[in-house]
């Protein structure tokens, strides 16, 4: 079984600017942020460690902002802009030992130098959905979006891409099929790379082979995939999508291994603890969860009254009680919307109301009928 005291506390991203960090130890939730001045322009679209210690958080806001966090201090204490509202909102940011990353959705890849001036810039290409780094070799990265596929990118050499996928080939009406790269992840201890498509396909590439289409396509649901994870092991991929349905996949074979339950919402972000198998998600019905990986049942569940964009894992708890943190604190309670949901009514379709009335219907003429037969009775009687 999973051991639940591996990961003590989780950082998650709201839709209204805050950042939540929730100790499941000790069952509270902490909101970081000046209360007075949430709004959508504050919105947390990327999360990222600023050091291998995990003593700072990266937090990137749709305004174009950076802000990092101290989770030591429990307080913002640096801000720096590096983007605008008509670039798109981050779609990845990342940390090497003296630069920061960042991507926008316009293509827009920027590495700031530490203690120089002069910034990097690299058009990666538009509708970009999502740009990852590569956790062993953090000089590379991986960039992809719609209608631009997947990339990989030497910031040491960065006047073309070292990678560029081939689109498959056409569909069985020889039609092209269209490119939409929503999530990207390097799989450790090798070469390949795994991706998840707005239509719904799992895909693996392996750019040390001559090959640029994938080595590896799978399917998943009907619905646009939004977030991967990659769990311990390498040869699984956990996916979600727009409809609240998460997935493991085995990227040996290409099959559904398990799906998980009781989400409610599009799923937003996906993390796998990096030596347990639990599993972090988040999205769109407010709730944060802890799935295990072993047997997908649902380790943690805490609401946090805000639809999510990002989740992000730590070893370390949460010790803000009592210091200076510039945050709200407040118990949470797991499960807390099953009451609520267990004390209402069902509501049943339209089908099943007219399939209702239809049965009442048919009860009332097969009484009227027997009625009837019972009163000729008597009259043939007398």
């Amino acid at each position: 079984m999973a051991d639940k005291s591996q990961i003590c506390s989780v950082w998650v991203g709201s839709e209204t600017g805050i950042l939540k960090g929730v100790s499941l130890s000790k069952k509270r939730a902490f909101n970081f942020c000046d209360m007075s001045s949430v709004s959508r322009e504050q919105e947390i679209c990327a999360l990222t460690w600023g050091d291998q210690q995990e003593s700072e958080v990266l937090v990137g806001c749709v305004n174009g902002s950076v802000k990092t966090f101290s989770t030591e201090k429990g307080v913002f204490t640096e801000t720096r802009v590096c983007g605008d509202f008509s670039q798109g909102r981050f779609t990845g940011i990342a940390v090497t030992d003296r630069s920061l990353i960042t991507c926008v959705e316009s293509g827009l890849l920027k590495v700031w130098t530490e203690g120089s001036a002069d910034t990097a810039e690299i058009n990666v290409g538009g509708g970009v959905c999502r740009m990852r780094q590569n956790p062993s070799q953090r000089h590379r990265v991986a960039t992809g979006g719609k209608e631009n596929p997947l990339k990989v990118w030497d910031l040491e050499r960065p006047d073309k891409p070292i990678f560029t996928a081939k689109n498959v080939a056409n569909d069985w009406l020889d039609l092209r099929v269209p490119v939409w790269v929503r999530d990207v992840a390097f799989i450790p201890d090798s070469d390949r790379i795994v991706t998840c498509t707005g239509y719904h396909q799992v895909r693996v590439y392996d750019p040390s082979t001559p090959q640029r289409r994938p080595v590896l396509e799978a399917e998943f649901g009907e619905y646009p995939l939004t977030a991967l994870a990659l769990p311990t092991g390498h040869d699984h991929v956990v996916v979600g999508n727009t409809h609240g349905q998460i997935a493991v996949l085995d990227l040996r074979k290409g099959l559904v291994r398990g799906c998980m339950k009781g989400l409610a919402g599009g799923v937003r972000g996906l993390q796998c603890h990096p030596s347990s198998p639990l599993l972090a998600s988040c999205g769109l019905d407010r709730f944060l969860r802890i799935h295990s990986l072993e047997d997908r049942s649902t380790v943690h569940k805490v609401y946090l009254k805000s639809r999510l964009n990002c989740v992000l894992l730590s070893s370390r708890d949460l010790e803000l009680v009592g210091s200076d943190a510039a945050g709200e604190v407040e118990e949470v309670k797991e499960e807390e919307r099953d009451e609520v949901w267990d004390s209402m009514e069902t509501v049943r379709e339209k089908g099943e109301k007219r399939a209702a009335l239809e049965e009442e219907e048919e009860e009332c003429g097969e009484t009227g009928e027997k009625e009837e037969k019972k009163k000729k009775r008597k009259k043939a009687k007398k």
